[in-house]
């Protein structure tokens, strides 16, 4: 590890407030794109990571502090300043960096990322603020999307996580299951409290819950609300109509991120077209949308998974 040390000048406390954001956020934003920790003092900021990435962030935010003086860095202007792909002669693309084992950390417990696919949605998740996530069942895009939530919580980015699944019945009946409409609900929401608990302690995961830091629900709870500073999951979207999918994604408010993912050879819908089949079309050339497709090839269960679904699409 190496580190370095800049000083901004002119000293100016309001454009530090400015480059720094509410909460130190702006600083974590940089943190995490170019995997480095930075701490400041005053106008004085220590960098610590790979030479060339501390070197890269270094000059982003030499060139972000000369911005302050005419604009304000709002969530959106910061993204959009390291997303140009002309920012510094080019010098700041994901491909200039020096990568360690690649990892999605949450307090000590971190979730590896082990193929390029993988490495592309996280990618998307931390250069867009609406991801779709669309491929084989069992390839993680619930987990890792799941992962990236907690981890963006953890860093102070968000403050709250909502996590939503359409309740569905893939061949069953709702209303012959036993108990009151939540515990019907329930088991089409467990694959998420599982995800969670793999990732933290249970007595944490409650304390989040409680708090409402934490919360899981039905597609149709959505409906009507506006969700700030939420990291926002949408897992089998397939089972959308689109209807409930144009409704879902116009609930994102400032300062927000939603993911949708969902294997369009699994849809349920009895009788309507799928959200995300529909929506897919209309969305991938807006700015700020990021599509990541994955394949059989991606599956991490069970071997035999991977062969079956390659049977199904062969039968097709």
């Amino acid at each position: 590890m190496d580190k370095i040390s800049i000083t901004l000048e002119p000293v100016d406390n309001n454009r530090l407030l400015n480059l720094c954001g509410p909460l130190n956020n702006n600083i974590k934003e940089l943190e995490m794109r170019f995997n480095v920790e930075i701490n400041h003092r005053g106008g004085s900021f220590y960098f610590v990571g790979a030479k060339k990435n501390i070197d890269i962030a270094s000059k982003a935010l030499k060139e972000l502090y000369q911005s302050t003086k005419d604009n304000d860095i709002s969530t959106d202007t910061l993204r959009e300043f390291l997303n140009n792909p002309n920012l510094l002669n080019t010098s700041l693309g994901d491909s200039s960096l020096v990568k360690d084992t690649q990892f999605i950390k949450f307090k000590d417990y971190k979730v590896k990322i082990i193929n390029k696919n993988q490495e592309r949605f996280f990618k998307l998740i931390k250069s867009n603020d609406l991801i779709f996530s669309v491929g084989a069942s069992g390839s993680g895009k619930t987990f890792l999307a799941i992962a990236a939530a907690l981890h963006y919580l953890d860093l102070g980015l968000m403050k709250k996580i909502v996590l939503v699944r359409p309740a569905v019945e893939a061949g069953e009946n709702l209303g012959f299951l036993p108990g009151d409409l939540s515990q019907k609900i329930d088991p089409y929401l467990r694959p998420m409290y599982d995800a969670l608990n793999t990732i933290m302690e249970t007595r944490l995961l409650n304390s989040y819950i409680e708090q409402n830091i934490i919360e899981v629900a039905p597609l149709a709870y959505m409906r009507g609300r506006t969700l700030n500073n939420s990291f926002i999951i949408l897992d089998e979207a397939q089972n959308s109509t689109k209807e409930q999918m144009k409704m879902f994604l116009t609930r994102l408010g400032k300062n927000s991120k939603a993911v949708i993912t969902g294997d369009i050879t699994q849809i349920d819908l009895p009788n309507a077209f799928s959200g995300l089949v529909h929506v897919i079309p209309l969305i991938k050339n807006i700015s700020g949308v990021g599509v990541c497709e994955f394949s059989e090839e991606d599956v991490l269960r069970h071997p035999i998974v991977k062969k079956i679904i390659q049977a199904y699409e062969k039968k097709k």
